[in-house]
């Protein structure tokens, strides 16, 4: 078992990774098969939040299982970049205050209708630390209190 200094290290490495970072791959299964596309992300702690036209392949998938698998932060340096993997839950934002003040960064970078921009939340299951340094992952698993 893992010691509090530890976890609490992982933690805010990972957290580093998250506020640094606002592009990542997220993967989603459709007929058994997997497909990624870029995202960016805004995070709050270790929620990830994302928007996309509610017309897309995204939707669809997501409504059919809402699994997914986000890795986050890698910056192409070269072996030993550190980067996330994350396991995580999508829902749908249904409440206005949050869509709204997530509606203004995601602006610039949302192409289409806003009328039709649909924000997710992505609550993480687990998150691993990964390449830091050649050191095997760290893990962080998450209950519903993160």
């Amino acid at each position: 078992m893992k010691g509090w200094d530890e976890m609490t290290s992982v933690r805010d490495e990972i957290l580093e990774v998250l506020n640094r970072e606002k592009i990542g791959t997220m993967a989603t299964v459709e007929n058994g098969k997997p497909y990624s596309r870029y995202m960016t992300f805004q995070n709050e702690d270790f929620v990830l939040y994302t928007v996309t036209n509610k017309h897309s392949e995204k939707i669809e998938e997501l409504l059919k299982n809402p699994y997914t698998h986000i890795l986050y932060g890698y910056d192409n340096g070269g072996f030993g970049d550190t980067f996330v993997e994350i396991e995580g839950k999508l829902t749908e934002i249904q409440e206005e205050g949050l869509k709204n003040k997530l509606a203004e960064f995601f602006t610039g970078i949302f192409i289409g209708n806003k009328d039709e921009m649909v924000t997710l939340k992505i609550e993480p299951i687990r998150m691993r630390l990964m390449n830091k340094k050649g050191e095997p992952p760290k893990e962080l698993e998450f209950t519903n209190d993160h």
